[in-house]
């Protein structure tokens, strides 16, 4: 049986794809054997970067929780964090619905004010 966050996770590809997004689903979380993850620490892999990177149209973070339970970990917060002083939009969602939600928000809103920069 498919887990419910990895079918929200689906659900948002599919959505990220279709509006021919550039972005990646960041594959941190599951269980592996010690010498995968230990080989994966030595490659660059960090604990705690969000699932969902998006490039364009805007720059983005998404960690994608289950619509219901799922915690979000302290280092989590921290990527969440940097990236937002980065300057990237940075979003907890639970369920692809909400994270679409808030995507759309986002782009609408950075399309205005690119329209009203464009009108000065």
């Amino acid at each position: 049986m498919v887990d419910s966050e990895e079918k929200e996770q689906m659900k948002l590809a599919a959505y990220l794809d279709g509006q021919k997004f550039l972005w990646c689903h960041v594959p941190n979380g599951g269980h592996r054997r010690k010498i995968v993850a230990a080989s994966l620490k030595r490659q660059g892999v960090k604990s705690g970067v969000p699932d969902v990177l998006i490039f364009a149209p805007i720059q983005a973070a998404i960690e994608l929780k289950r619509k219901s339970g799922g915690s979000v970990s302290a280092n989590q917060r921290k990527w969440l964090s940097a990236l937002n002083d980065a300057g990237w939009e940075t979003c907890i969602a639970r369920g692809a619905d909400s994270a679409i939600d808030w995507l759309v928000e986002k782009i609408e809103k950075a399309t205005n004010e690119k329209k009203g920069e464009e009108n000065e």
